[in-house]
């Protein structure tokens, strides 16, 4: 498939090692955008002006700035936010988001497919807003589920682009009482139940309604990325995923930090497509302990798995760690970098492909100090590289990985 990188006039360029968006046919993959001019940090006017203090908010001038740039990218291939297929908004203060939400409805008068999560970090401080977006030339038909709750916030249910559904992520709420008794373990009966699979169920019957009205069904989806609150809730989801999922999509699990609704412990992404699909494996990729697989293969479209540096035999294995030998001969989150890209250009090479052809890619990091050191590594992999987001989250499902790695390529 045919595709080019695209740069957005007037949109800051980045000082880390990626590009501002691809175009692979119809679809525009957008890197990730914060509120820094990559020269003074948050410039001024993104910040609130301390000489006006009641007349905008820092969130909101933010919120407009990123959204200015991300727009100049869509720009700069013919789109505009009516183009928007699927968004993801990275927020280090929840408290923000009624703020946000109100710049959201100014730019997406119909908005498109939103998750919305809190993690710990951005890559500049003071930045308070991550928002990433995918983008379509293609006609689009919204989608919403017979039994789904009506969002409160701006977002629509998901969006149908040909054969592929981009959903919302879902919480366990119905938007009028919080997280409602169905999603609850009940008090009356502490031994029969948890709050983690029960709300795990809540959000997947949620979703599958979503499926449904796309005329999908869960054996069409092909990429999943699970929000949790506390990984310690891990397993016990991981069993209601079973349930749903007998042949389990590629999968990316992370810990952040809050969810929308107090009381909700995971927030559930899927993207679906009624074509053939090919399971991909990796020759010398690990196989996972938990229940997904490294990757699907949907035409030209290939979609992995998020990967941590673990062989699942013994944590974090001694090739993927500094030797204590040789303190001053490498970095523990450079070997899992390495380590952990190894992995994913196995699974490409199964798909018929390599990290070339990567157009789009997220990064998340256990603690933001990394960054540089990381960035190092991804240059080696990606001579020219791919939009990329990056985002400080809580935690990673096997103690000491620090970063989870998820990609998805276009083959050529």
């Amino acid at each position: 498939m045919k595709r080019h990188v695209v740069t957005g006039e007037g949109t800051p360029a980045p000082m880390a090692h990626y590009c501002q968006g691809v175009m692979a046919g119809d679809t525009l993959y957008a890197a990730g955008q914060i509120a820094s001019d990559y020269k003074t940090g948050v410039p001024p006017e993104a910040r609130q002006d301390p000489a006006f203090p009641y007349y905008g908010s820092d969130i909101q001038k933010q919120a407009r700035y990123v959204l200015k740039n991300l727009r100049s990218v869509f720009q700069a291939e013919g789109l505009d936010f009516k183009d928007v297929i699927k968004s993801q908004v990275f927020l280090t203060n929840l408290d923000d988001f009624y703020y946000f939400d109100q710049v959201w409805k100014e730019i997406f008068p119909t908005p498109p497919p939103r998750t919305t999560v809190q993690v710990s970090g951005l890559l500049v401080p003071g930045c308070k807003v991550e928002i990433d977006l995918w983008g379509s030339k293609a006609k689009k038909e919204t989608i919403t589920g017979k039994k789904t709750p009506t969002p409160m916030a701006h977002y629509s249910q998901g969006v149908m682009i040909g054969d592929t559904l981009y959903a919302a992520g879902q919480i366990a709420s119905d938007y009028k009482t919080g997280v409602p008794p169905e999603a609850r373990q009940d008090a009356a009966f502490p031994f029969y139940g948890s709050d983690i699979q029960k709300q795990a169920r809540y959000v997947l019957e949620n979703l599958k309604s979503v499926f449904e009205a796309a005329g999908l069904q869960f054996t069409d989806v092909v990429k999943s990325q699970v929000f949790l609150t506390d990984l310690d809730d891990f397993y016990h989801f991981d069993q209601v995923w079973k349930e749903f999922f007998p042949s389990p999509p590629p999968r990316t699990t992370l810990q952040i930090s809050r969810l929308l609704v107090p009381g909700c412990r995971v927030e559930i992404d899927l993207w679906g497509c009624k074509s053939p699909k090919t399971i991909i494996t990796g020759k010398s990729t690990p196989a996972p302990m938990a229940h997904y697989c490294q990757g699907i293969l949907v035409g030209e479209t290939l979609y992995a798995a998020g990967q941590i540096a673990s062989d699942y035999k013994t944590g974090v294995p001694p090739e993927a760690r500094q030797d204590p030998a040789f303190p001053y001969y490498g970095s523990n989150i450079q070997k899992q970098a390495r380590y952990v890209l190894n992995n994913l250009r196995s699974v490409f090479q199964a798909a018929g492909c390599d990290l070339k052809d990567t157009v789009k890619s997220q990064v998340f990091l256990t603690d933001l100090n990394d960054f540089f050191y990381f960035d190092q590594v991804w240059k080696e992999f990606f001579p020219s590289p791919p939009p990329r987001t990056t985002v400080q989250v809580s935690g990673l499902l096997v103690p000491g990985c620090r970063v989870e790695i998820d990609l998805t390529a276009v083959l050529p």
